[in-house]
């Protein structure tokens, strides 16, 4: 009995060592995946977005300073010295339509953003000359359908560094409208500035609909004022009267179950699948009096690691929920199949394959609820325990299992 117990937890040892390098290769695949296709993503499809409202300046000032060129000649430079106008009114519509895309071993939140805004911005000076400029959100991304109007109207664009700007004439002291809109696409968040600093905020207002009911804020951002859901997400807004904050607004797209780090954790946690069914297993046998060599245990860890192993390469290819179905499937045939020759059918039907079903199939898919893994495993633990104490309380280990060894 000793001999046996020992082999089968060399078995159990090789195995878990098989395992953490499955897992360890799984997260290196991941990383690599990550580390090239994510900047792949970017440039094909967007990188994160963070707009500003558009800015009207006028020059207040000219400021001269002296400078030397090359030759060592000096000479007095005029640079102009810009104040900006102050936004008296913003209402700004956002809708992210969430369109996630799955490259080798990650998925990526992909959006598209349909923005608008209106502003009413006052003439504060005494200039009657307002350059009104649009920063675009990041410098490589596409801009379809790009607007900028002024008081209703449709104004000639100068392409400037990272946006667009235009000059206007508005008589001191007169309020004007700047409309701006564009649709877009980016990657993982969206969000909106005041200002790089601190920033005062008159008569606010932006309503972001969203096609996604898992909602998320970014670190660091204002909460919405108000909230409902819709048929297929919801209605956010952002109302203030007159505010100051260094705090702007964003949204956090959901993702998707990560099929690389998903397989990562599965394969680093399968030694406690393992050691459950080798347990439960053993005490079967023992009690039931069924001669299972060591090499047969052996051939029940590997068809264990065959889920891990297929699973591991298989999730690139097809959706994870599929793959997964797959790989049980895979496993518990190949258990099955298996045991029903070595013992019989009943027993590789019944008290095997339930006993896979637990320990390998739900133990591994607990994973897939984040939050509860650890819950779900120390249930399901205290549950066999139970059942393993009731099964053996009769059992008189001292004749019993030393008869069965015989």
């Amino acid at each position: 009995m000793g001999r046996r117990i020992a082999a089968i937890i060399v078995i159990f040892l090789v195995t878990s060592l098989a395992w953490f390098i499955l897992a360890a290769s799984i997260t290196s695949r991941t990383k690599e995946s990550g580390s090239e296709l994510g900047p792949k993503v970017s440039a094909t499809w967007g990188a994160p977005q963070t707009q500003t409202p558009p800015s009207a300046t006028i020059v207040a000032r000219m400021v001269e300073s002296t400078e030397s060129d090359s030759t060592g000649t000096k000479k007095t430079v005029s640079t102009p010295e810009l104040r900006e106008l102050p936004i008296d009114r913003s209402r700004i519509n956002v809708a992210l339509d969430l369109d996630q895309r799955q490259k080798g071993l990650l998925w990526f939140a992909t959006y598209r953003v349909d923005f608008h805004g209106d502003y009413v911005i006052r003439n504060d000076s005494d200039k009657d000359e307002v350059t009104v400029s649009l920063a675009f959100p990041v410098a490589n991304a596409i801009y379809d359908n790009l607007m900028l109007r002024v008081d209703g109207q449709p104004v000639p664009l100068t392409t400037v560094s990272n946006g667009v700007s235009t000059v206007i004439h508005r008589a001191p002291g007169t309020p004007f409208r700047v409309e701006i809109g564009y649709r877009s696409q980016g990657l993982s968040t969206w969000s909106y500035s005041f200002d790089s600093g601190v920033a005062q905020v008159r008569d606010f207002q932006l309503d972001m609909r969203t096609n996604f009911r898992a909602i998320d804020f970014p670190q660091g951002t204002l909460s919405p004022t108000e909230k409902k859901q819709t048929g297929d997400g919801w209605q956010l807004s952002w109302k203030y009267t007159n505010v100051v904050t260094g705090y702007g607004i964003g949204m956090v797209m959901p993702e998707k179950l990560q099929p690389g780090p998903l397989a990562g954790r599965i394969s680093m946690f399968a030694p406690v699948s393992l050691l459950f069914f080798f347990f439960v297993m053993f005490l079967i046998a023992t009690l039931r009096k069924i001669d299972l060599h060591p090499m047969h245990y052996f051939f029940l860890a590997t068809s264990f690691f065959a889920f891990h192993l297929l699973l591991a390469y298989l999730a690139d290819h097809i959706s994870i929920h599929a793959a997964f179905a797959i790989c049980s499937a895979v496993s518990i045939f190949l258990v099955v199949s298996y045991l029903r020759i070595v013992v019989n059918a009943k027993f590789a039907l019944r008290e095997a394959a339930i006993a896979q079903f637990v320990y390998l199939v739900l133990f591994s898919y607990a994973f897939f609820f984040k939050g509860f893994t650890g819950l779900a495993i120390t249930i399901g633990a205290i549950a066999s325990l139970f059942i393993a104490m009731q099964a053996t309380a009769r059992v008189n280990w001292r004749s019993d299992v030393v008869n069965s060894a015989a």
